[in-house]
């Protein structure tokens, strides 16, 4: 079943939960047709029913965003299913332990790099493809930065570079995305309350080396923000935008 081009076509990765989740929900709502991916078919058909979706307007496909031919099964199910993309919410990612550099292996660096880095880049030129190709031409590209795009916490070398590498990678799409109609933004998320944060609830290193509990927001918050950027018209993008716990150990000298 392809749509027509007045209805628009959303891409969430690392949607089975969390952000990724609360992201495809407020997009759903929002009135866009949602492809779901992540690595566990039963957590992504378990988000669809939990986000209010059905088989007419959502599509769940496993994909491990950091290999290149999952990534092209990927983009061919949702060419299939809906015959365009007018928005790709790069969320999918992962930490490595919290311990020293030194002592990391180059199999933990590389799995957060192949998810952070790669399926992002992975995922965006395939998205740049179609939407070159479509009519009416362009889409809009958003990518999870974190705060650990401006910050590192304590012993996350491999998150936080690749978060900073996300940044870079944001603003050449924004570049070259520029004679295509293709817009990209990057959202920045700080303590979003998911299970990969419930760690902070109970207490997290800081930079002193003290152990604190950090406030956490409504994950919901962030997939209405990632809604209002992706409903902008073309002409218009939030290139950069922070959302974060109002109260967390980030703006200052903590």
């Amino acid at each position: 079943m392809k749509n027509s081009a007045k209805t628009k076509v959303a891409l969430v990765t690392g949607a089975g939960t969390g952000i990724g989740k609360a992201a495809a929900k407020a997009l759903l709502k929002g009135g866009y047709c949602v492809v779901l991916t992540g690595r566990s078919i039963d957590k992504l058909e378990k988000a669809i029913t939990d986000i209010g979706g059905d088989q007419s307007n959502c599509l769940a496909v496993a994909c491990d965003v950091g290999k290149p031919d999952a990534v092209k099964k990927l983009f061919t199910a949702l060419s299939n299913k809906f015959g365009r993309i007018d928005v790709l919410f790069n969320n999918a990612g992962m930490g490595a332990p919290a311990i020293p550099m030194e002592d990391l292996s180059y199999e933990q660096w590389m799995n957060v790099v192949n998810a952070n880095l790669c399926g992002a880049f992975l995922c965006s030129q395939e998205a740049i493809r179609m939407m070159k190709a479509q009519s009416p031409q362009g889409g809009r590209i958003i990518n999870n930065g974190s705060i650990s795009a401006h910050a590192p916490r304590p012993m996350s070398a491999p998150y936080t570079a690749t978060k900073h590498a996300i940044s870079g990678l944001t603003k050449t799409i924004a570049l070259d995305g520029r004679p295509f109609n293709i817009a990209c933004g990057q959202i920045d998320i700080g303590n979003a309350a998911t299970e990969m944060t419930e760690r902070m609830a109970a207490g997290i290193l800081q930079a002193d080396q003290s152990i604190k509990v950090e406030p956490r927001m409504d994950v919901d918050h962030v997939g209405e923000a990632v809604l209002h950027m992706a409903q902008l018209p073309l002409e218009s993008n939030i290139l950069s935008m922070t959302i974060m716990a109002t109260n967390m150990p980030f703006v200052g000298r903590g």
